[in-house]
This record gives C-alpha cells, structure tokens and sequence, in this order.
C-alpha cells in the first residue's frame, strides 16, 4: 500500500501518493487518489454501478492469475490479489468504491478506487506490503482496463439478466397465443377496421420482434467479447508482456462462462467503443419493438365501453385519485416510460461513443453506466410484462365478435367474385346502416347464402390466399 504516517486527526488517517499526503477516512479501505477523486468529483451523487464494479474486479482478478503464471508477480502476492478482488467481484465492499460517475473520462479514478481497495485487501491478509500501481494495476492501465471491463460487464449482464427476460417474456406471449389460438378479431391499418386476424397471429408477431432482438442482441456481443486487455496505454502494449493480454481473456472466459478474447486490434478497443454504441443500439431497437408492444396492448385494453375493449388487462391498483372505479393499462406504461428512457440512453451513448480523440474515447464512465441502465430498465420491464400484464391477459370475446361482425373490410373477400366497386357499395351499405356484412351481402351481391359464408367466414379469412370463385366479376 501507499506510505503512511500516524499525525492524522481522529477518525482519519494519512495516505501519500505522488501528488503529496492527504486525509482519508480511518475505516475506509481506499487510498489518496480515490479520496482525491471523492473530493473532486461532487457531480451527481451516483456512484459507477454495482456491475460496473464487480466486472473491474473480475478484470483485476485475472490480471493477478496472469501475472502469478507469468511470474511477474510472486505467488503469495498474486493468490491475495485475486481472492481479494475475487470478493470484491461478489459483491463483497461495495461501500468502499463511492467515487461520482461523473469523473475523469478515462475512468482512471474508479481503475485507483479497485487498485487501492484490492491492495488494501490483499496486504492485509498476506502481510505482505501490495501496491496499487506496481502489484494490482501490474501490466495494465486505465486506458485498456476500463473499456475491458464495460464489455464484461455487457455480456455478463446481458447473459444473466436481459437475455433470460427477453426469453421470459417471449415464452409468456406465446403460451397466451396458444391459448388464444381460435379467437379471431379485427385487424386495424392507420388505427382503421382492417381484414380479421387470430389473437394468436398478432400476438405471433409480436414474439417474432422479441425473437428478431434477440438475434441482433446476441450477434453484437460476439464482437463486445473482445477485448483490448493488453493495450495499456495507448495500445502499443508498453509495460505489459505479450501474453498478457489473451492470458487475462482466457481467464476471464473461465471466471464468467462467456467466451472472451483479446481484439486484434488494441488501438480500436482504446480509442473507438463501436461495439457498444452497436450493442447500445441493439438495445434502442429491443426498445422500439416493446414500445410497439405496450401501446397495442394500451389500444387493446382501452374503454373498457367507450374504447376498443378487445381485452382487459389484470386490475393491479386504482388509478384515479378521483375517479372511482378507474383502473389503468399500468404495466404497459411503465414499460414505454422504460422505453423512451432507453431510448434516450442510446442517444447519450452514440454522443460518449464519438468522444475518442486520437488514441483514448473518453466518455467511458457515461457510456458503462448507460449501457448498464438501459440494460437493466429492459430486463425488468420485460419481466413485468410478462408477469403482470400478459400473463393474465383476458379477451372479451362478446366485444371483439360484435366488432368482427360489422366489420365492413370482410368485403375485401368478395373482390375476387363480384369486383371491388360492388364490394365498396355493400361495405358503405353495411356501415351506414349498423349492419352485419353477410346481411348486406345476401341482399345485394346476387351470391348464394352457403358461398357468402364460406366468403365471409373469419375465421377462414384469417388464413389468407385467395378464396373460391376468384376471377368471377369486375
């Protein structure tokens, strides 16, 4: 650890770095450049984020293993750093890295916050003095630590908690389009009465937005896997050995299950963060596709008499404070607010993503703590979804068979037999007069009552192609 001497006030202690001595808290495990850092950084009161930190120490703990085998490191000293930051990355110490998230853009302050509480650690239970800088930080910088560890931290949280959510709620949709597979209701274009459609067909759609998400989510994180663990400080490698790099990789792929390596160019993995403004990406369009979601859901829902009223969500709480009775599509919007902030988020990070300036992007902080946001946001809206609106999700099958019935787009299915002029005057007919589209029809189409069923049949309808007698009129 740092130099220390015994002249601080009571509940402090004296800490030294290269920029001179300063006071620190008595119990608290940092050092100088992270008081430093506390003191200097008073911007948003939010420190980096839990996973954040845990995936810095993942970093750190293979580092250490690295430096063991090299033998850049003897053995008591890199076994303490990598139980000491092995803890850490379980979640062990979280009070002791407070540093604001608004801070040096390189994230230097919260790579010294880790070094000095690892070292702190570590010496303590080895008894042998650990510095920061020489032993902790051995072989790395800032420059390249940091970038590493927001990939890790992506694709750990993207396999621990996103992507289950997003098959979670894939796997509540379609088991509620599977229950619902035989009801048929109204289809809609500009928000208009469009041809029929089954439950289970709009709902099918909606999975294969989730399933088309998924594909693009895990498709990117093939290149966030790669790392530039190695680069140090501007890429060319300089204080690092040259297996070092793909040493941590392949440590890192044994500590999380994924599939890490080194990039094959440093430089890009320093200076450019494509990958994750990519994966940012991936994630406004996961956004885009739930918003879709939740406002069909909202249309589906509303009423419950002077609204479509295709479906009644499950009533979770009141929702006026004046209106009694009232109760609100809740989930559903709760789930677009999450989404317009994803949204925004990808925003931030395309903006922080384009902050490289020759060999360093220096945004890293804002765009480690967005993408674990957005991330985070996605994974438990999608699960509230699932849990608290699709699940319970109940058609009302007498309101969407009375819409269907008057639906004077089933004429599309005539166009075929008697034209589409004579299909348009029966459909006005039917509309102007509040009136089933087969009532019309047997008066004015001159077609035989069983062939106008067959025609006109919803639930036949909803399988598309053309129907019987196609080519026989205008």
């Amino acid at each position: 650890m740092a130099r220390r001497t015994h002249a601080a006030p009571r509940g402090f202690r004296l800490e030294h770095d290269s920029m001179g001595t300063l006071q620190v808290p008595a119990s608290a495990l940092w050092g100088a450049q992270t008081q430093r850092a506390r003191d200097n950084f008073r911007i948003s009161g939010r420190p980096m984020p839990e996973a954040f930190v845990r995936a810095l120490a993942l970093v750190k703990a293979s580092a250490a293993v690295v430096n063991g085998h090299l033998g850049l490191l003897d053995r008591t000293r890199a076994d303490a750093i990598m139980e000491a930051a092995t803890a850490v990355a379980g979640g062990a110490h979280a009070e002791q890295f407070p540093i604001d998230r608004y801070q040096t853009g390189s994230g230097t302050s919260s790579n010294m916050n880790a070094n000095e509480v690892i070292a702190h650690l570590a010496a303590r239970d080895a008894g042998l003095p650990i510095h920061p800088n020489d032993h902790v930080n051995l072989g790395q910088s800032s420059n390249d630590v940091v970038p590493t560890a927001i990939r890790v931290m992506a694709v750990v949280e993207a396999r621990r908690s996103l992507l289950p959510a997003l098959a979670h709620l894939r796997k509540a949709i379609d088991k509620r389009a599977r229950a619902l597979g035989k009801s048929v209701k109204t289809g809609r274009t500009h928000l208009m009465d469009a041809m029929p459609l089954s439950f289970a067909q709009e709902l099918g759609g909606w999975s294969a937005q989730l399933s088309s998400a998924q594909a693009r989510i895990e498709d990117t994180l093939k290149r966030v896997r790669r790392l530039p663990i190695g680069g140090t400080a501007i890429g060319t490698g300089i204080n690092a050995h040259p297996k070092f790099g793909k040493g941590v990789a392949k440590a890192l792929s044994a500590a999380t299950g994924a599939k890490f390596e080194q990039a094959g160019n440093l430089f890009e993995g320093l200076a450019a963060q494509d990958d994750l403004v990519e994966l940012s990406g991936q994630f406004n369009a996961l956004a885009v596709a739930l918003m879709k979601i939740g406002n069909d859901l909202r249309w589906m829902n509303s009423g419950p008499l002077a609204g479509l009223g295709e479906v009644e969500l499950p009533a979770l709480q009141p929702g006026s404070s004046i209106m009694p009775g009232k109760v609100n599509p809740v989930i559903p919007e709760a789930l677009c607010m999450a989404c317009a902030q994803v949204m925004g988020l990808h925003q931030v990070i395309s903006i922080a993503g384009q902050s490289g300036n020759f060999q360093l992007n220096v945004m890293l902080p804002l765009i480690a703590c967005d993408l674990d946001e957005g991330s985070g946001l996605l994974a438990n809206a999608m699960r509230a979804l699932a849990d608290q609106a699709i699940a319970g999700l109940r058609v009302r099958s007498d309101r969407v068979a009375q819409a269907l019935d008057r639906n004077p787009i089933l004429v599309t299915a005539l166009n075929p037999v008697i034209g589409y002029e004579a299909a348009a005057k029966i459909a006005k007919r039917a509309y102007a007069e509040q009136r089933p589209v087969l009532d019309v029809a047997l008066e004015d189409s001159g077609l035989p009552e069983k062939q106008l069923r067959r025609l006109l049949d919803p639930a036949a309808l909803i399988r598309g192609g053309i129907r019987d007698g196609a080519g026989g009129g205008g």
